[in-house]
């Protein structure tokens, strides 16, 4: 299985609230870069990170793939539901990096959306 098809994969269980499994596809030591607001380390700082902002399950659509070796970048629209229950839009570009077919780094540049 490609790259791309693992991360949509895994994407799946994100869409529906399953955040074990999508992190049974993490490597234990998988580090994620928010640029310019955080740095995660490790599958359990991302395991807190989801439950801390992935109250409800995110809405996100894809709207362009690239693999190249073990990068794949994806660039789309997510919608995040804060502790308020006001839902937030951003566009994001995702640039992940796999080792042995588990997600070892992800690299995100997300702008939230001005109405």
């Amino acid at each position: 299985m490609n790259k791309a098809a693992i991360l949509n994969e895994a994407n799946e269980f994100v869409k529906l609230g399953n955040y074990e499994n999508f992190l049974a596809y993490c490597t234990e030591d998988t580090q994620w870069g928010f640029i310019g607001e955080r740095i995660l380390s490790g599958k359990e700082e991302v395991r807190k990170y989801m439950q801390e902002f992935y109250r409800e399950p995110p809405v996100f659509s894809v709207d362009t793939t690239i693999e190249n070796g073990d990068f794949v970048a994806v660039t789309g629209e997510i919608t995040l539901k804060d502790k308020n229950g006001i839902d937030h839009h951003y566009e994001y570009c995702d640039v992940w990096r796999f080792e042995n077919g588990k997600i070892a780094a992800l690299k995100a540049y997300v702008i939230e959306k001005k109405s």
